[in-house]
């Protein structure tokens, strides 16, 4: 009869090292929120996001729009097309500018014998308007429009898509088919019908993405129920009595909460383009008010003799616009599951 043998434990020596837990207990909401802090670009762009929020909040105290609008017809000569200026030592920001033809820089404030002391950080326009004061403004209608997007996505492209998605049956028919014939209607034609009636301006802008800027976020969410509705949860929730209308906002919405916070990141910066391409066509804000859109517009003309009057409103479009794309890239990876590791 062969020896009893016995068992050594190899590996942790006591309990207490075995059942210790090496990684912390999170919320998906937590763990989300430590995978988005990794994310090097979306956390500069929530740093980035916040400042020009509050800029263009306590910018409105300083810079009306009445100030960003109006010039001085007989001081136009004076300050028109002036470069930008900080100091005379710091280039890019010394007042000269190189005119079409000369090898020489000239000093556009000496010439246009411009006051001692008087200086505009980003220069002005034709009409001697800064355009610091205006790119403000711009910013501020890009984010009303940001804003807009994103309430109205979230009110009425989610609550739209929630009911359709899980009523279904003839409801989901029928809904999905209005949704078909809204999103048919190009927005351009919208835009000038209302246009006609309402005059140019952000109104017009506003209750034209009211209209037709909601039908993706609708069939997004309407998928996404679609798939949840037929949970485990879901149907536990229905054998205790819960309403349909309780399950697919107490249950189903915060289960797609994340998606639908990356698809509102990825919607606000088209609905910011959508803004300047209008203004840019004469269909978006009223003159002389401006748009990031109607500065381009207005500054390509003379883009070959003052080319930082296109510049300057085309950096702050595309710095908002890549700041939420970035932002919105950052989102989807923390709240995919999948892209959770082992650390």
């Amino acid at each position: 009869m062969e020896p009893k043998q016995t068992f050594k434990l190899v590996g942790a020596g006591n309990t207490e090292s075995q059942e210790k837990i090496s990684k912390p207990t999170l919320s998906f909401t937590q763990d989300a929120w430590r995978r988005l802090r990794k994310n090097k670009l979306a956390v500069v762009s929530i740093w980035f996001l916040a400042v020009l929020l509050v800029f263009s909040i306590g910018s409105t105290a300083f810079v009306s729009t009445n100030d960003a609008n109006s010039f001085n017809s007989e001081e136009v000569t004076t300050y028109r097309n002036l470069p930008p200026k900080l100091s005379k030592d710091l280039p890019f920001w010394n007042g000269t500018i190189t005119y079409s033809g000369n090898t020489e820089a000239n000093d556009a404030y000496e010439d246009q014998s411009v006051p001692e002391g008087d200086s505009f950080v980003l220069g002005t326009d034709n009409l001697g308007r800064s355009i610091a004061k205006r790119v403000t403004v711009g910013i501020r209608i890009s984010l009303l429009i940001a804003l807009v997007a994103t309430v109205i996505d979230l009110i009425i492209g989610v609550t739209y898509g929630l009911i359709s998605g899980f009523v279904g049956g003839k409801v989901d028919m029928v809904m999905q088919r209005i949704i078909e014939v809204i999103s048919s209607i190009p927005n351009l034609v919208i835009v000038t019908m209302l246009g006609l009636l309402l005059g140019n301006g952000v109104t017009s802008i506003i209750i034209s993405i009211a209209i037709v800027g909601w039908t993706s976020m609708a069939r997004q969410v309407r998928n996404l129920t679609l798939s949840y509705r037929e949970r485990d949860f879901v149907l536990a929730s229905k054998t205790l009595g819960e309403s349909n209308l309780k399950i697919a906002f107490k249950h189903v919405l915060p289960n797609i909460s994340g998606i639908i916070i990356v698809q509102i990141m990825m919607t606000v910066p088209s609905a910011i383009m959508y803004e300047a391409v209008l203004s840019a066509i004469n269909l978006g804000v009223k003159p002389p008010t401006a748009s990031l859109g109607s500065l381009i517009t207005d500054a390509s003309e003379n883009l070959q003799y003052y080319p930082y009057q296109v510049l300057i409103p085309s950096l702050a479009l595309v710095l908002i616009s890549l700041a939420f794309i970035l932002l919105g890239d950052g989102l989807r990876d923390a709240f995919d599951p999948k892209s959770s590791k082992e650390i």
